[in-house]
């Protein structure tokens, strides 16, 4: 089996739905035929191994079967290298979640990523940890230290390696009616994405059925098993349909495997 195909979220921002998006990402992922391994490296929340031993409760429950990651969650002074080859026995693509804060064993796992995920909310106040904008014109003035951070891994990567880093900005719970403020989010991001050289994609929208989702381990592609489904669902599942595409992970075929999930 050759190397798997890593991708990290990072960020060190709490609250940007960086869990929600690598579960998602980790199934949907597993819907399209991929083996999927799951590593959490906040062993404080557990918010991703969390969300999967729900999702294997809901199994047990139900006595069916549902697209899942292996999984584990890597305990504080564990090796970051031992648990990854663990996982990469079994998978050909491995999700990394990541702390909401500056650490050593996030920055690690930078290094490593294939495609890095940075998930923020549609505001300024996100925007910041990766470009400063002018208080008037809400021009970009100059790129933050994060984006610095990023930077500086992608070129010692690619020393080491010889490969390229993916870099991709998901805009969550954007907000379905257009503003002032998510076009000037969208101008700044669009500046910086040049300068700093990211992609930005859409990611999941503020709806309140992210935070139903979590207790029994479900995602946007088990509509089956929720019960009721009203629009809104359905919206919402095209929406990570529309994300996991964005993010183009290797794997042809996977887009029309995803589609025909759930």
């Amino acid at each position: 089996m050759g190397q798997p195909h890593f991708i990290v979220f990072a960020n060190e921002k709490g609250g940007t739905g960086k869990s929600t998006t690598a579960v998602h990402t980790a199934v949907a992922l597993a819907a399209s035929g991929h083996r999927v391994g799951a590593l959490d490296l906040d062993s404080r929340q557990r918010t991703t191994t969390r969300y999967l031993e729900n999702r294997d409760a809901t199994m047990r429950r139900l006595d069916t079967a549902l697209p899942q990651a292996r999984y584990e969650v890597l305990e504080e002074g564990g090796s970051l290298d031992e648990a990854l080859e663990r996982l990469s026995a079994e998978a050909n693509v491995i999700v990394i979640d990541t702390p909401g804060r500056d650490d050593p064993v996030a920055r690690a796992a930078i290094l490593k990523a294939d495609t890095l995920v940075t998930p923020m909310n549609d505001s300024f106040v996100d925007l910041d940890l990766i470009g400063q904008v002018h208080s008037e014109n809400f021009k970009v003035t100059k790129p933050s230290f994060y984006a610095e951070l990023i930077w500086n891994s992608r070129t010692q990567r690619a020393k080491v390696t010889g490969k390229s880093v993916d870099w991709v900005v998901l805009r969550n719970r954007l907000q379905h009616i257009e503003s002032h403020n998510l076009r000037r989010v969208g101008a700044a991001l669009d500046e910086l994405a040049k300068r700093v050289g990211f992609r930005v994609i859409p990611g999941l929208g503020e709806r309140v059925i992210y935070r139903e989702l979590f207790p029994k381990g479900l995602t946007l592609l088990d509509l089956k098993h929720l019960g009721e489904v009203g629009i809104g669902h359905v919206a919402a599942r095209q929406e990570l349909r529309e994300m996991i595409a964005g993010l183009d992970i290797p794997g042809a075929d996977s887009q029309q495997k995803i589609a025909a999930a759930g």
